[in-house]
């Protein structure tokens, strides 16, 4: 089943935003995110070994930190990019006294939503 990548995206999981917003190496990566990257990238930008790069974009992915797009290459080979997803990170206690999270984010541009429904149909090919 494909994701609807125009649809609001629930909160993210508490504890999924926590352990990323604590690791240093996802610190580094949304430091060194001024602008799109591929991993490649990043991995250069942040001083991060690849390998560890990947598993840090996995982990900011998770807590929806990261926004991955496609960069369209001429010669078919194209490249998963990543920017940051967020302007600010709200943990809120609610009236129930379970926490909440809220990720303010700027508007997705229609270039992006095409970006996420093309990466979520890649996903699913």
């Amino acid at each position: 089943m494909v994701r609807d990548p125009f649809a609001d995206d629930e909160a993210p999981d508490l504890q999924d935003v926590l352990d990323a917003l604590d690791d240093p190496d996802c610190r580094a990566i949304v430091t060194a995110l001024d602008e799109p990257m591929t991993a490649s990238e990043i991995s250069d930008a942040s001083d991060i070994p690849l390998s560890t790069t990947y598993r840090k974009i996995d982990r900011l992915e998770e807590a929806q930190l990261l926004f991955e797009g496609t960069e369209i290459r001429p010669d078919g080979q194209h490249a998963s990019i990543y920017e940051v997803d967020f302007e600010e990170v709200v943990i809120a206690l609610t009236e129930e006294r379970d926490f909440e999270t809220e990720i303010a984010r700027q508007p997705r541009t229609p270039d992006q939503r095409l970006e996420s429904l093309w990466s979520e149909v890649r996903k699913e090919t």
